[in-house]
């Protein structure tokens, strides 16, 4: 009798753990009829193998990557979930790295710091901002796009951004997930770039009739505009912008609008652009422009 319940047990252990990458916590122990003394004695006995407080491998300790996330998750309590570089590595917008893995809990929740888990506490992450990948609890694409801005740089972001839009990931909210790059922080690398490319120094945040623009190299009737998404988002501000540059273009010059993906991610590109426009054939007369 005792066999049979022994190994009633072992097989819904092994049902569990097959479900969760090999790894299954104390309470779901617990919770299927194990005492801590069964499980203690599994673990004498090189049944189970902790690799958390609270966490077991099943039958073995290797390790996988999914392993080593799923047992974080289940580290961290009731309501955690693999965030930030982790969880980008698990949607497949990053390479997975060594290290402590990240995982978010709720403000309240969650237990004490684990050795090899980087805990984040937060009071905005919401229901609909969870899901499950491989089965193991994860912030959607969306809400891991914005969690890594506290953690990537900029390019990184960028990369991960359009590779959650090559695999058609959901992204709710766009202009959250953008970088928060101020407008002085991308016109200072717009200039930096301009600098390392050897351009022709333009104006900044020159003005041109009742307009202040940019960037401007008057001698050439240029201008380049650095548009952060924040600051040009909505269809009030992209039809504002438009009538702008058509009235610029009305007086003689040409507006070359720039994103912050294109001056951080893109530069070979704009420099290009730049280039070709900075030092056109000298032409037989100017286009006169007119006063705005």
């Amino acid at each position: 009798m005792v066999d049979k319940v022994v190994q009633h047990l072992d097989r819904a252990i092994a049902r569990l753990a097959a479900n969760q990458h090999g790894r299954v916590s104390l309470v779901q122990l617990q919770a299927i009829g194990l005492s801590r003394q069964a499980v203690a004695l599994r673990t004498r006995t090189g049944r189970l193998h902790r690799v958390h407080r609270g966490v077991y491998a099943v039958g073995h300790a290797r390790e996988t990557n999914e392993s080593r996330w799923m047992g974080a998750v289940l580290a961290c309590g009731d309501g955690a979930v693999l965030s930030h570089r982790a969880a980008a590595a698990l949607w497949r917008l990053s390479p997975p790295a060594a290290g402590p893995v990240d995982v978010t809990v709720p403000r309240k929740g969650g237990r004490s710091q684990r050795p090899g888990i980087r805990f984040h506490r937060s009071t905005t992450l919401t229901q609909p901002q969870t899901t499950r990948r491989a089965n193991i609890p994860v912030t959607t694409p969306a809400r891991t796009l914005l969690d890594l801005r506290a953690c990537a740089t900029v390019e990184e972001l960028g990369r991960a951004r359009r590779q959650a839009e090559v695999l058609g990931y959901r992204l709710d909210d766009a202009a959250e997930i953008e970088p928060d790059l101020t407008r002085s922080e991308l016109e200072r690398r717009f200039l930096r770039l301009c600098d390392r490319a050897a351009l022709p120094s333009p104006e900044a945040n020159a003005r041109v009739g009742a307009y202040v623009v940019d960037f401007l190299w008057r001698h050439l009737g240029l201008i380049a505009e650095t548009d952060g998404y924040r600051y040009h988002r909505g269809r009030a501000t992209f039809e504002h912008d438009r009538a702008r540059d058509a009235k610029l273009a009305a007086a003689g010059y040409e507006v070359l609008r720039l994103t912050w993906r294109q001056v951080t991610d893109e530069s070979a590109d704009v420099v290009a652009a730049l280039r070709a426009r900075l030092t056109p054939p000298l032409p037989s007369h100017s286009p006169k422009r007119r006063y705005l």
